[in-house]
C-alpha cells in the first residue's frame, strides 16, 4: 500500500522476518509502530512481527505498517513442547498467509496460554498443529527451534524426525531458517541444516532474530533482561543480550549470506506469500432473538411493557387502565388517532406527559434499531435483570447511558431521563456512529456472580475479559534501572520524587529533564545519575507486564479464539483477550463494562444491619429533597459517598452549598480537569451573589 505523501524509494531486497516487538514483554525493546517506521526508512517492502507466544501488538503493528506504505506480516514465535509434560519448550516461527492462517494463528496462540498448567510456560504440542496448520508458513526456528537444537546437540536422527514431522504439517510451506548472529546453537547446527535442506529439497531463508532496533540499544536491552530476571548488570550468571540482535539492513544481510544468496531472496518470496493483515470487523454479538428483525421486535415490545411499569407509579390508580392501553399502542400515530377515547387521561392532565413518553420511546427505538444495536440493549438488560432478581445491588446509572428512556424502561438504569432533562443524543447519535457504552456498577463483592452468569448463558469460551498493559513509566523505570545498577535505594527514591506525578498529566523523563530544575541539576552534576536516566529513558514507555481491565468484558457469538488471540491471567481462570480495549473492538468484539463499586456493597451491608434492628430502608424510594441530607453535603460530611468523598470535592461542597439534586449533578460534572475552574463562579451564580 502506498500513500501519496510517502517518498518512494527502491525497495531493499530483503524482508526482516524475526522482529520481536516490545509486546514480547521485557524481552524486546521495539515498539510495534517503530518497527513500521524502521521498515519505511530502510526501504523494506515488508516486515514481520514475531512475538513469543503472542499477537498482542499485531493490530497496532499492521495499521502502522499500512500507514507507512509497508506490507505487514503477522507472525508469532509459538512454543512447542518437546516432552509430554511441557517442561522443555522449543519455538516455531509461524506466519499467516491468509484468513485461514490468521484464524489458525489465533487458535494456536490461545491454546498455548489456555491449554497448559500455569506453572509451565505457554506452549502447544506438535500434535495440536494437526488440522490447524493450513494457511501458515513455518520456519524451523534458528537457535531456539527444535531442529537446530537437536542437530546442535548431535542428535541427528531426532533432528531429522522433527524436520520430517514439520514438513508433513506444512507441505510446501516449511523453510529451513539460517541466522548468522553469533548464536552457538545455530552455528553448531548450520552445516547439518544445509545438508538436510538440499537432501529434502527444502528452501532456506535468512533471518536475524531482532529484539532491538539499532546497535546502540544493546545496553538498554541488556538492562531490560536484568529487569525481567530480577538480577543486576554486574551479575555473572544471568541472561545476556546478543549484540547481533538488532534489525540489520539489507546490505548487511546480503553480505552475511553472500555464499547463500537464495536465503535472502526467499525472504521476499515469503513476504509475497503472506500478504494478509488482521481484519477490521463490524460489531459481532450473540442474538437473544434470532436476527436483527427479531431483536428489533423484542426491543420495542420489552421497552413498551417496561415503560408502562415505570410510569404507572407516577399517576393515580384511576388512570391506570387508560395509561396501559395508551402506552401499549404500537406507535405515536396510533395513539394520536385515538386521543378522544382517552378521556380519563385528558381530564386528569396526564395526556401530554403520556404522549411525551410515547414519542421519546418511539424515537429512541427507531434510532437504536436503525444503528443496528437492539441486540446490545437486550443483552445488557438480561444480565442486569438477572442481577437484580438475585439480590445483587446494581447502580442506578452513570454516564451518558442515563439519557436513554429505553434503558430506563428496560431497567438498565433507574433514572427517568425525561424528568431529569437528560439528552439521549449524548449516548447514541446517528451522526457519530459508535457503539453504545453503558457504565454499569455492580456490588463489588458479587460482581463476579454476574460475570459467571454471562459465561454460563453464552458459553465459557464465548466470554473473556480484556487485557491491559502496565508500562515502564517514569518513576517505575527509574526504580527498576536503579536496582539493576545497584544504586542506593535512598538516592533513587529521592530522584523519583523529583518527577512530577500528576495522574491526569503524567510527566515523562525527557519532560522532567526540561522542566524540573532539581532533577536536571542532578543529571548534569552526577555521572551515576546521568547513566541511570539515560538508560531509563531508552526503556520508558515499553510494556512491563500484562493485567486485566478492571471492568471490560467481551461476549461473542462464537468461541472467541476464532476472532482474537487469548491468554489466561494467572490470577484468574477466565480467558483474557490479547488485544487491548481499542483493538479488541476493531476485531468485532463489543465491550461491556462490569464495574465493581464498593459503595454499593457498603449500602447493602448498611440496609441489612438496619433490617436486623427492625428498620426497613428502600433505597430506590428515598426522597431526593431531604433537608438533613443537604445539611451533610453543605458541611462536606461526605466521606464514603461515591464521587463526593475526595478532599477537593468536600471543599467544593462546603463552598457551593448544594440545596437540590441538580446541584449535585452540576458539581459532579464540573469537578474534572478543565471545567473545575468554573466551580467558584458556578457557586456564586447558584447562590445569587452573581447574576446568571
Amino acid at each position: 500500500v502506498s500513500k501519496p505523501h510517502i517518498q518512494q524509494m527502491p525497495f531493499a531486497p530483503f524482508v526482516p522476518l524475526r522482529v520481536q516487538s516490545s509486546y514480547s514483554m521485557l524481552e524486546a525493546a521495539i515498539d510495534p509502530k517503530q518497527i513500521a517506521k524502521l521498515a519505511q526508512d530502510r526501504g523494506f517492502p515488508a516486515i514481520a512481527i514475531c512475538d513469543r507466544n503472542g499477537l498482542y501488538g499485531a493490530v497496532m503493528f499492521a495499521k502502522a505498517c499500512i500507514d507507512a506504505g509497508v506490507q505487514p506480516i503477522i507472525g508469532t514465535l509459538l512454543g512447542i513442547a518437546r516432552d509430554a509434560e511441557g517442561k522443555q519448550v522449543d519455538y516455531l516461527p509461524l506466519y499467516a498467509q491468509n484468513e485461514t492462517g490468521y484464524d489458525n494463528l489465533c487458535h494456536l496462540v490461545s491454546k498455548a496460554h489456555l491449554g497448559r498448567p500455569q506453572e509451565f510456560e505457554p506452549h502447544v504440542r506438535l500434535s495440536d498443529l494437526e488440522g490447524h496448520s493450513e494457511g501458515l508458513i513455518a520456519l524451523t526456528g534458528a537457535g531456539d527451534g527444535a531442529v537446530s537444537r537437536l542437530l546442535g546437540e548431535g542428535q541427528r536422527d531426532h533432528g531429522e524426525q522433527m524436520l520430517d514431522r514439520l514438513r508433513a504439517l506444512f507441505p510446501d510451506r516449511l523453510y529451513i531458517e539460517l541466522a548468522h548472529n553469533a548464536d552457538p546453537v545455530q552455528d553448531a547446527a548450520e552445516e547439518a541444516l544445509l545438508d538436510l535442506a538440499y537432501a529434502r529439497d527444502l528452501p532456506i531463508v535468512a533471518t536475524n532474530p531482532a529484539c532491538f532496533a539499532e546497535p546502540h540499544m544493546h545496553l538498554a536491552h541488556d538492562a531490560m533482561l536484568c529487569i525481567a530476571n530480577s538480577t543486576h548488570i554486574e551479575a555473572d550468571e544471568r541472561p545476556r543480550s546478543n549484540r547481533e540482535s538488532f534489525v540489520k539492513s539489507a546490505p548487511m544481510m546480503e553480505e552475511a549470506f553472500a555464499d547463500l544468496p537464495e536465503a535472502t531472496e526467499n525472504t521476499l518470496t515469503i513476504a509475497r506469500r503472506c500478504a494478509y493483515a488482521p481484519p477490521y470487523r463490524d460489531p459481532i454479538l450473540p442474538s437473544l432473538a434470532g436476527d436483527l428483525e427479531g431483536e428489533a421486535k423484542a426491543l420495542a415490545e420489552d421497552a413498551r411493557m417496561g415503560l408502562i411499569g415505570r410510569v404507572k407509579g407516577y399517576y393515580p390508580n384511576a388512570v391506570h387502565s387508560e395509561l396501559v392501553e395508551a402506552l401499549s399502542l404500537p406507535s405515536v400515530a396510533a395513539l394520536e388517532a385515538k386521543e378522544q377515547s382517552f378521556e380519563t387521561l385528558r381530564t386528569n392532565g396526564v395526556w401530554d406527559e403520556v404522549l411525551e413518553y410515547k414519542k421519546r420511546l418511539e424515537f429512541e427505538v427507531d434510532i437504536i434499531v436503525g444503528m443496528g444495536f437492539p441486540g446490545y440493549f437486550l443483552i445488557v438488560a438480561d444480565f442486569i435483570k438477572w442481577a437484580k432478581d438475585n439480590g445483587i445491588p446494581v447502580g442506578p446509572g452513570r454516564g451518558s447511558g442515563t439519557g436513554s428512556l429505553v434503558a430506563w424502561a428496560l431497567t438498565i438504569t433507574d433514572l427517568d431521563p425525561i424528568r431529569l432533562g437528560l439528552l439521549f443524543e449524548r449516548f447514541l447519535n446517528p451522526e457519530r456512529v459508535s457503539m453504545p457504552d453503558f457504565d454499569i456498577d455492580f456490588c463489588e463483592t458479587r460482581r463476579g456472580e454476574v460475570i459467571r452468569y454471562v459465561q454460563q448463558k453464552y458459553g465459557d469460551d464465548h466470554v473473556a475479559q480484556i487485557i491491559t498493559f502496565g508500562k515502564l513509566k517514569a518513576r517505575a523505570v527509574l526504580r527498576d534501572c536503579g536496582r539493576i545498577l545497584q544504586m542506593s535505594y535512598g538516592h533513587v527514591d529521592r530522584l523519583c520524587k523529583m518527577v512530577p506525578n500528576h495522574p491526569t498529566d503524567p510527566w515523562t523523563l525527557p519532560r522532567t529533564l526540561n522542566g524540573a530544575a532539581d532533577f536536571k541539576r542532578e543529571y548534569d552534576n552526577d555521572n551515576a545519575v546521568k547513566q541511570l536516566v539515560d538508560l531509563a529513558m531508552q526503556l520508558e514507555g515499553f510494556p512491563r507486564n500484562s493485567s486485566t481491565h478492571a471492568a471490560g468484558v467481551v461476549i461473542g457469538d462464537r468461541p472467541l479464539a476464532q476472532l482474537v488471540p487469548l491468554y489466561r491471567d494467572p490470577r484468574s481462570d477466565m480467558p483474557v483477550t490479547q488485544f487491548d480495549m481499542k483493538h479488541v473492538e476493531s476485531s468485532g468484539l463489543v465491550k461491556f463494562d462490569f464495574l465493581g463499586l464498593k459503595t454499593l456493597s457498603v449500602l447493602r451491608k448498611a440496609t441489612d444491619l438496619l433490617e436486623k434492628r427492625g428498620i426497613t430502608v428502600d433505597l430506590a424510594t428515598l426522597k431526593w429533597d431531604d433537608p438533613a441530607v443537604f445539611d451533610l453535603l453543605k458541611a462536606g460530611n461526605t466521606v464514603g459517598v461515591f464521587q463526593l468523598e475526595s478532599e477537593g470535592m468536600r471543599r467544593t461542597l462546603t463552598a457551593v452549598k448544594p440545596t437540590k439534586f441538580e446541584d449535585i449533578i452540576a458539581l459532579v460534572s464540573l469537578y474534572r480537569p478543565g471545567p473545575m475552574d468554573n466551580i467558584p463562579l458556578f457557586g456564586k451564580r447558584n447562590s445569587g451573589v452573581v447574576p446568571i
